[in-house]
Order: structure tokens, then sequence, then C-alpha cells
């Protein structure tokens, strides 16, 4: 299933690049958001570690001058950073429920950060969460509503 959202993610999110001139959070995100979509805490956690790597950027770049190819680098360098430390934390039992809010990928929030400095948090959110609906629906067609993920 990965191989399948990750592959249709690139199509949507370079049509919606296309057509619509914005950016889903990267080329790959919308594939993987795709395939974590049945588990909402995930996403909600790698959006939480974006926007930490967002603000954190913002306040390195006030001092220094950072951007392009080191601006990219340094976004996903922090996204990973940030996001191993959620993985050190064993999921949360609330409620009969699992609670895991480890974050999707390594890459994933870094990509998002970029994204969300580069075009403004809310179209990137707002984009990447289009793009990951529309993948999921095109895989679920695609396995004639069989898609186990």
């Amino acid at each position: 299933m990965l191989f399948e959202s990750v592959g249709i993610g690139i199509v949507i999110s370079l049509l919606m690049t296309e057509w619509v001139g914005i950016a889903a959070g990267g080329i790959v995100v919308p594939g993987y958001f795709a395939y974590m979509l049945h588990e909402p805490f995930r996403v909600v956690a790698t959006l939480a570690v974006s926007i930490i790597v967002l603000l954190l950027v913002k306040l390195i770049t006030s001092f220094t001058i950072i951007y392009g190819r080191r601006l990219l680098v340094l976004s996903i360098l922090l996204g990973y950073i940030f996001g191993t430390l959620t993985r050190i934390f064993p999921p949360i039992q609330v409620s009969g429920y699992l609670l895991d809010l480890h974050v999707v990928g390594y890459v994933i929030p870094g990509l998002v950060a970029y994204w969300m400095q580069r075009q403004g948090a809310v179209r990137t959110i707002s984009a990447l969460l289009l793009a990951a609906v529309l993948t999921r629906c095109i895989v679920i067609i695609f396995h004639l509503g069989n898609a186990q993920f």
C-alpha cells in the first residue's frame, strides 16, 4: 500500500502544484500522509512537530542568513531530531485506546516545515490534507474498496 500511496501522492502533488500553484508539503509527503490517515494522532503529531520546526527555523533565521538549500537541510535536520524525540516515548493507553504520537516518517516533518516557511502554514497544511485525502481515495478505488492500510 505504501508503494501505491507514495506513487499516486507524487502525481497528485505534481498536479496540484501545476494547476493551483500550491505545494502539498513536498513531493512525497501526501503519499505518506494518505498511508497514515487511519492513525490521526500520528498525522496531528507530525503537523505539530512541523510547526515547532517552523518556529525554530524562523527564530534561527532572525539572526542568521539561511536560505535555499541550507534552509531545506536545516528544516529536515530539525524535523528529524524532533521526530526522533517523539519515538523515544512509548504509546499512551487512554480509555482502552492506544495513543501513538510518533511522527510520520523521518524527513516528512522537516519537508512540511520547509514548505510552510515558503508558502505559509495554512496553505501548506490545507494543500497537504487535500492531496492526502485524494490520494487515499484513489488508492481505495484502485483496490476496489479492499485496501488494507
